[in-house]
């Protein structure tokens, strides 16, 4: 079965790796057709194994290999295509969409602390299909109240977020 996984807190913040050593990491953990998207940690791969035994395998693989405690989120194709395709917002130039990848009902933990925090104008959130989307007007996503949410610790184990268009560039090298 084909999949992806989405690596957290990948090449920000002092963690920084090379997308070619990632792929052999997985590689060397038993992955097959191993490629990478973007260099934001997104890695498409085959494996016979289920989601949840790759999840484990995978995070003990790149800690072990990069020393850093990783986190990653592992769908398969069919997964990975409804992050596109129920993207609620339409497309802006003037905004950034954003999916969340992560841990079963982590879309309703998210509404909470967005419907908890202060709002720019035209900030939205909402939940399709059991994924939590995000518009912002570009320019805002650091400084915004929910932005700053994001990167609690108390959450690392929970989720990442990826740009709307980074699904549409996973979708294409599947």
């Amino acid at each position: 079965m084909k999949y992806c996984a989405f690596l957290r807190g990948v090449n920000v913040k002092g963690t920084n790796m090379k997308m070619a050593e990632v792929c052999q990491v997985f590689k060397n953990a038993g992955m097959e057709n191993v490629s990478s998207v973007l260099a934001s940690g997104n890695i498409i791969f085959s494996s016979d194994k289920n989601a949840k035994d790759l999840k484990e395998i995978l995070e003990k693989a790149m800690s072990d290999y990069f020393n850093y405690e990783a986190f990653l989120f592992v769908k398969n194709s069919e997964e990975t295509e409804l992050f596109w395709t129920k993207n609620p917002f339409e497309k802006n130039e003037a905004f950034h969409t954003y999916a969340f990848v992560g841990n079963e009902n982590v879309e309703n933990v998210l509404m909470k602390e967005f419907e908890s925090a202060s709002k720019t104008e035209n900030e939205k959130g909402e939940i399709v299909n059991n994924i939590f989307y995000w518009q912002i007007p570009k320019g805002n996503t650091l400084d915004s109240s929910f932005g700053k949410i994001l990167g609690k610790k108390s959450l690392k184990d929970q989720f990442t977020s990826r740009n709307i268009n980074t699904f549409e560039k996973i979708l294409k090298k599947f």
